[in-house]
């Protein structure tokens, strides 16, 4: 099985569910839980506690919560290569769920804002695939280090995949930027709305076609519809269907859970529908638990 080494974002998730609409400028009961998150961090999660082989490279603080995620990861199975930031505190992101499900997320990156190119082990980057989180591109005090991974996965010829990370800060900084920065990855990661942002298409068939002008392969995830998959030398876009969900406890980190079910059956040669299938299940089965990350 491919190694996978997952650099990116460690965050820590406050979630607060309101009960009832959002009474504004008062009160609104509601379910506040804390979470290890961080789309990076997820992805790597997910595919150790599935049995893949991966290491997270990452920054946190020095902080009591930064140890958690530490200790966090090393319990999922990961190879956690966390440097610790002396002076930043570990990222957070406040995740607003309204009584219908809507989520709306507040993020201080901290520490992750101050990832280098030095932080990155240059053990990992020996074959194998590299996942990058797309925040760590599309945080200036990141990029550099993400664009330094590029590189060296591309030097040691593993094959790459990159995520959209969120559609709001991928549009502040701009599609073109953002398609330079990630050239030369084999795999792209979308939902609708980044797909959107990145081509000005609003049907995700189309917008995937688009896309594959710059990836040979792209993935756009679309919730309760499923997933598409799409390479250049096939007439029209392969689709799966979304797995039925008895119980929906919380829909934050489901993205990230579908990226970690589709790539070890990807890197294994599956063909793209039974690909899809394999993200759709992990990703009911994160919208089954409670948080971001799988529990133990």
């Amino acid at each position: 099985m491919t190694r996978v080494v997952v650099v990116g974002d460690l965050m820590t998730d406050a979630v607060a569910r309101a009960r009832y609409p959002l009474a504004r400028a008062s009160d609104t009961p509601a379910v506040v839980t804390m979470h290890g998150g961080g789309s990076g961090a997820n992805i790597a999660s997910w595919l150790a506690v599935e049995g893949t082989e991966v290491a997270f490279v990452g920054r946190r603080g020095a902080d009591i919560t930064g140890r958690n995620r530490d200790m966090e990861l090393m319990g999922y199975g990961v190879d956690a290569r966390l440097v610790m930031d002396p002076e930043r505190p570990t990222g957070t992101c406040v995740v607003l769920v309204t009584h219908k499900g809507e989520r709306t997320m507040l993020s201080d990156p901290g520490a992750n804002a101050a990832l280098t190119p030095e932080d990155l082990p240059r053990d990992l980057f020996s074959g194998g695939h590299l996942h990058l989180s797309g925040y760590t591109l599309i945080n200036e005090g990141s990029r550099e280090a993400g664009l330094a991974a590029l590189e060296a996965a591309r030097r040691a010829a593993m094959s790459i995949s990159v995520d959209c990370a969120s559609a709001a800060p991928l549009e502040r900084n701009g599609a073109e930027p953002f398609l330079e920065w990630t050239h030369g990855a084999k795999l792209l990661f979308a939902n609708a709305d980044q797909a959107k942002v990145l081509t000005g298409r609003e049907e995700p068939e189309a917008a995937v076609k688009v896309l594959t002008a710059w990836f040979p392969q792209v993935v756009i995830k679309l919730g309760a519809e499923g997933s598409l998959w799409y390479g250049g030398n096939r007439p029209e876009p392969i689709r799966a269907p979304a797995e039925p969900i008895e119980r929906v406890v919380d829909g934050t980190g489901a993205g990230d859970a579908f990226t970690a079910g589709f790539l070890p059956a990807w890197l294994d040669g599956k063909p793209p529908a039974e690909a899809l299938a394999a993200g759709n299940r992990l990703a009911a089965k994160a919208i089954s638990h409670l948080g971001a990350r799988p529990r133990l």
